[in-house]
């Protein structure tokens, strides 16, 4: 049995340099007011409270939001955390068709993440322009984004066959 596993996290590098630059406006008060800051309590105590809220947001987009896939012999297995607790699944049985497809998150879905639409699509993408496009029977539509296309299309392949 053959098992296909992804999990993608928002770990892209304009990330980390927007975390960078943001975090150097929030230490510049510590920095360049330093003698001011140190007689007010109130004021130091806010610029160290927004450097760690900013801390947290930006680990907690790191660490708490992901994308798992899973893909065998009895379908699809998705889940986009922490939006979905529970894993979605989906037999083979329930899907018209699937494929590999290339795509413009901005243009198509208003960007990445958990997107749904007033239309029966929806789409869960961390990044890239790369993704699973899913019909299913009902006429709903799923895309979910991967970052090895060439491997997930070999086990639809496999299983579609």
């Amino acid at each position: 049995m053959k098992v296909y596993k992804e999990t993608q996290r928002f770990d892209q590098w304009w990330m980390r340099i927007l975390l960078v630059i943001v975090l150097a406006f929030a230490v510049s008060p510590l920095v360049f007011q330093y003698d001011t800051l140190i007689n007010s309590n109130v004021e130091l105590m806010s610029v160290i409270v927004s450097i760690l809220v900013l801390l947290a947001v930006f680990i907690s987009f790191w660490f708490l939001f992901k994308l798992q896939t899973r893909i065998d012999e009895r379908g699809i297995t998705y889940r986009f955390f922490p939006f979905q607790r529970k894993e979605r699944f989906k037999s083979w049985s329930e899907i018209e068709s699937i494929t590999i497809r290339k795509f413009n998150p901005i243009k198509e879905y208003g960007g990445w993440g958990y997107r749904i639409s007033f239309t029966k699509k929806k789409a869960l993408t961390i990044k890239g322009n790369k993704g699973i496009q899913i019909i299913f029977k009902n006429g709903n539509e799923l895309l979910l984004g991967t970052q090895y296309p060439e491997k997930v299309e070999q086990f639809i392949k496999t299983y579609l066959a």
